[in-house]
């Protein structure tokens, strides 16, 4: 009977038994690594990763920071941004991957001491996977409510609708006369329906919901006052949250085989949407308007002067381009030693910025023409999030003639916006149970990937509740924010200060060649000091900023509060406990144990044994774990 021998904190495994594994359908003839297989083409990847990185924030979020913080002006920091902080981490991740072909939690073999950050990235990335497919219901919703002849939110239907609803300001109050010397203030309700007058200048008018607010909100989410009254579960929501994780259990039951494929629609169908949407915009009054408050003639160059700008450039830059979430780095696992992964960070960057000004033209030439026709300034009528997917951008489309086909085109860019974002999150969660338990994902990679999709399922029917809303909107205000800025600082500091910097440059150098130190010139200046100086500032800041979530105006209640902090705190704490883990497992003193669990791992390196050379020649084979057997390195190159 063959003995059991612990490995790791995670799992205990048998020797491996001789018997010829099933076909993985993950993996094929061509894969130069036969054990994880690879992208069957660079095109699979590289739009992988653009719909990875390319996501409803540059949609949604991007063109109003644009707006609110100084207009064109705002382009300057944001492209400064992307060189110092966002391109470097990105370039970072895009490397460990590749090199050796892990995915975030095993690749801390780089850095034991550290594991817990591939732990935290990979739980927090399941938080928001399970609310990121809610969004992603919702505009199935909408998708399918936009198939009618008229679009249920362009009026008000007496079937949902209250006194508020209007889309230009109403009386509320004014003043009537009853006798020569009598006058007094009254509500106009009152005053109809005692076929009274009002005096001419006395009204007080009410802003109204639009139709398209009250729509999302008793329609749509069937909105509760709060956190605090749960309510039911909306079961249309709870039949598109099905149906999106159908959708994402469909593309990945093959892992990249398939996704690789579905995103050759998801990642480009966006672009064909926008440019029509942008086309469409540029014919309607009122649109010249719209882009002037967006990059034109309203940008104010004089905004900075404002520390909040450059921060928010910052925030964008990182959360756009989707940076310590552990996702690049197990898409780019799957790739071959030797691809240019330099130049495919360069692309994508670029790739993801210049799609969030693109949209951001899409989004408010229409605005522009919601703004016209309503006789309101553009300030008036521009939202963000939630607010301008749901809200804004619907009014406006409600208004346009065949209102339901471009209704209809932008429901279902936000689909795929979400869809290839959301195939990415699930690869991260899939590639860290193949790195864990290779033999058992070989054989049943697709009950595996169908069985975490119906598991996050169930845990999303809490945020398709009356409540829901208010779900979503606590747990992408705890988990994606502070979790992913700790993550982020401490993953580049362990590479690049403790492993080393310059040993990582002759990693990647082994991937993709020598290079000139003028090449490397930049690069170090950004991961070794002004990179991790912008994340630790954004952090700082983000703490000195921290205000009490709330939804609208309604605010949450302390349990509500003290929730969202227990589920960032349970993401992190995994940091101090496996580095306490493997400092009790390494042996000698507490230095010693310290010191060895700062070096890299014996079986660290390129995960197939022709790529080892140098100091990487007598490494142990990268399908054994060991966190704390120190292998002999030396820094000896390749011979020419």
């Amino acid at each position: 009977m063959d003995k059991f021998k612990c490995l790791s904190f995670f799992k205990c495994r048998r020797k491996e038994n001789a018997e010829v594994a099933p076909e993985d359908l993950h993996v094929n003839e061509n894969d130069e690594n036969q054990e994880r297989g690879n992208w069957s083409k660079k095109s699979d990847y590289l739009l992988s990763m653009i719909g990875y990185a390319v996501g409803l924030g540059n949609v949604w979020r991007f063109p109003y920071l644009t707006y609110n913080n100084g207009g064109g002006a705002f382009l300057i920091p944001y492209v400064i941004m992307l060189a110092l902080a966002g391109l470097p981490l990105f370039f970072l991740e895009c490397s460990m991957g590749q090199f050796s072909s892990l995915g975030p939690v095993s690749i801390w073999r780089i850095l034991p001491l550290f594991q817990g950050v591939g732990i935290t990235m990979v739980l927090i990335s399941i938080f928001v996977t399970i609310y990121y497919n809610v969004i992603i219901a919702y505009s199935l919703y909408y998708l399918f409510a936009s198939f009618q002849r008229e679009l249920p939110w362009s009026k008000c239907s007496i079937s949902w609708a209250d006194g508020n609803c209007s889309r230009s300001p109403f009386v509320t109050h004014c003043n009537v006369s009853i006798s020569i010397n009598e006058t007094f203030q009254a509500n106009k309700s009152w005053v109809d329906a005692n076929n009274l007058t009002c005096i001419n200048g006395s009204e007080v008018y009410q802003t109204g919901q639009l139709p398209s607010e009250q729509y999302w909100n008793k329609v749509a989410l069937q909105r509760s006052s709060g956190l605090d009254e749960t309510g039911v579960i909306v079961w249309y929501l709870a039949l598109c949250l099905l149906l999106a994780w159908l959708i994402v259990g469909a593309a990945l039951f093959k892992g990249i085989k398939s996704s690789g494929k579905v995103v050759y629609f998801t990642a480009l169908f966006p672009y064909v949407v926008l440019l029509i949407l942008v086309i469409r915009g540029a014919t309607l009054e009122g649109a010249s308007k719209g882009i002037s408050y967006y990059i034109g003639a309203q940008s104010d160059f004089a905004k900075l002067k404002d520390a909040e700008v450059w921060k928010d450039a910052a925030t964008q830059i990182f959360y756009s381009l989707s940076v310590a979430w552990g996702g690049l780095v197990a898409l780019s696992s799957y790739n071959k030693f030797n691809n240019n992964c330099y130049s495919d960070a360069i692309v994508v960057c670029v790739t993801n910025c210049l799609t969030s000004v693109f949209a951001g033209f899409a989004i408010f030439s229409i605005l522009g023409h919601m703004a016209h026709i309503s006789g309101k300034e553009v300030t008036q009528v521009v939202k963000s999030g939630f607010d301008l997917a749901f809200i804004a951008y619907p009014e406006a489309l409600a208004q346009l003639p065949g209102g339901p086909f471009w209704s209809i085109l932008f429901f279902f860019m936000l689909l795929t916006l979400g869809l290839d974002s959301q195939f990415a999150s699930i690869e991260t969660i899939t590639t860290t149970i193949q790195d864990l338990f290779p033999k058992v994902m070989k054989k049943m990679r697709a009950p595996i990937t169908l069985g975490c999709c119906l598991v996050l399922f169930f845990l999303g029917l809490i945020c398709v509740t009356q409540a829901g809303i208010y779900w979503v909107n606590l747990i992408d205000h705890f988990c994606a924010g502070w979790g992913i800025l700790i993550a982020a600082i401490l993953e580049i500091i362990g590479v690049v200060w403790i492993y080393g910097g310059n040993r990582f440059i002759d990693d990647i150098e082994m991937m993709i060649g020598a290079k000139r130190w003028i090449f490397w010139l930049w690069w170090r200046t950004c991961w070794f000091v002004i990179t991790p100086i912008l994340l630790m500032s954004i952090l700082i800041w983000s703490v000195i900023q921290f205000r009490r979530p709330k939804y609208g105006q309604i605010p949450y209640p302390n349990w509500g509060v003290a929730l969202g902090w227990c589920m960032i705190t349970f993401c992190i704490i995994w940091i101090p406990i496996m580095a306490v883990i493997n400092i009790i497992q390494a042996k000698g003193n507490i230095f010693q144990r310290i010191a060895t669990c700062c070096r890299p791992a014996a079986n660290w390196g390129p995960y197939l044994e022709k790529h080892r050379w140098g100091r990487y020649k007598n490494m142990l084979d990268s399908k054994k774990e060991t966190n704390h057997e120190i292998s002999n390195i030396s820094d000896s190159r390749k011979p020419e």
